[in-house]
């Protein structure tokens, strides 16, 4: 697939971006659990806080082939930014698509500057993958709904504005479950601390409490009883942004081991000269550009409304995710001792890739998806 100018810049613009003002500051950023809010800022001004987004909210209005050039370039700088502001731009879209024009002029000029930031509210602590099986309720007294229950594992939560929020107004599975836009300072929302994670730590994650907070009947996104249409139609393209972060973090990965091959010297020669690790170093640089090949056509598919998209972006965000993690843990191997240390940046890279396995629907539910569409075919 040929990627057109404007596509080539668009890339060329963000990767310098990551290497200006994510790159340097990733490690630093890791080990303090800090959120660089105002960097994120800084990404705005390029367009980046409202991707997907019509010009009339402020946004970028691009495609999600154009979505992943900029993830993937992001992810080259920090994973971990990359991963949040894909996660921000992907409750944009949600309220773009499903809010009525009084929403949208609310929300989505400040989300496109992300001088608001956005979170996704969906997870709770007994319902991940079983996404139907959401117990947080939503119940109705006059002009209001109240809801009370449990989110877990959200991104952004504590410091984000906008909080799209799955919870139950109707029966059993996923036909009574509704969306909502809450506010962060809506009384009766709480967080949790701050979880002590395995990677990721430049951005927060905490639980999401709410104890009978009050939401307005017009913060109903999609209309009573559309929450799981809301929340499904949001995962194809999240699941091509976290692929494309795992292959931005891997192309890093797979630099610094090129480079480390290159000078390292063991037994009297240049560790380039061993064919053993010129034959690694081709086979990773093989995996990722069969990975990014995929990436690129699902994406497509998705921009060109193909029927085959679902099951494309599951493809790619199983292959990916993958295919990511196995790169850059192989460049971890490369570096020896070295890679195990903190100050090299490819155990960091290790780490923020791992959760890209389990996140935007586990790996195994990427099988799932994929083969009952094959089997449905069949039949």
């Amino acid at each position: 697939m040929r990627l057109t100018g404007e596509q080539l810049a668009l890339r060329d613009t963000t990767a310098d971006f990551a290497a200006e003002h994510l790159a340097p500051h990733a490690l630093e950023w890791d080990r303090d659990k800090h959120f660089p809010v105002d960097v994120l800022r800084k990404a705005a001004e390029l367009g980046l806080g409202g991707l997907y987004l019509p010009e009339d909210v402020g946004g970028s209005g691009l495609g999600r082939l154009d979505g992943v050039l900029v993830f993937e370039a992001l992810a080259t700088g920090c994973p971990s930014i990359a991963a949040y502001a894909s996660i921000h731009n992907m409750v944009a879209t949600m309220i773009d698509r499903f809010g009525d024009d009084t929403q949208r002029r609310r929300y989505l000029p400040r989300m496109s500057t992300m001088d608001s930031l956005g979170s996704y509210c969906l997870t709770e602590p007994g319902a991940g993958s079983d996404a139907a099986a959401l117990t947080t309720r939503a119940r109705r007294d006059g002009d209001h709904y109240f809801l009370s229950g449990v989110k877990q594992f959200i991104s952004g939560a504590g410091t984000s504005d906008v909080y799209v929020v799955l919870a139950r107004t109707g029966g059993p599975g996923a036909a009574g479950i509704s969306a909502f836009v809450v506010e962060r300072n809506t009384p009766g929302v709480s967080f949790g601390p701050n979880e002590v994670k395995m990677g990721w730590n430049a951005q927060p994650t905490r639980q999401v409490v709410f104890d009978d907070a009050p939401v307005p009947a017009t913060a109903l996104l999609g209309g009573e009883g559309a929450g799981f249409k809301v929340a499904m139609s949001a995962l194809d393209g999240g699941r091509l942004n976290i692929a494309a972060c795992s292959l931005g973090g891997a192309k890093t990965a797979l630099g610094k081991a090129v480079r480390h091959v290159s000078e390292r010297s063991a037994f009297g020669a240049k560790l380039s000269e061993a064919q053993a690790l010129r034959f690694r170093l081709a086979d990773m640089r093989t995996d990722l550009e069969a990975a990014q090949t995929l990436l690129w056509r699902a994406a497509d598919a998705l921009d060109q409304g193909d029927p085959d998209a679902t099951q494309l972006s599951a493809m790619a965000k199983r292959f990916c995710t993958d295919a990511g993690f196995e790169i850059a843990n192989q460049a971890l191997q490369l570096h020896g001792g070295y890679g195990y240390l903190a100050e090299y940046g490819i155990e960091k890279i290790v780490r923020d890739l791992r959760v890209h396995q389990i996140l935007e629907g586990t790996n195994e539910i990427m099988r799932v998806i994929i083969s009952r569409r094959m089997l449905a075919e069949a039949a």
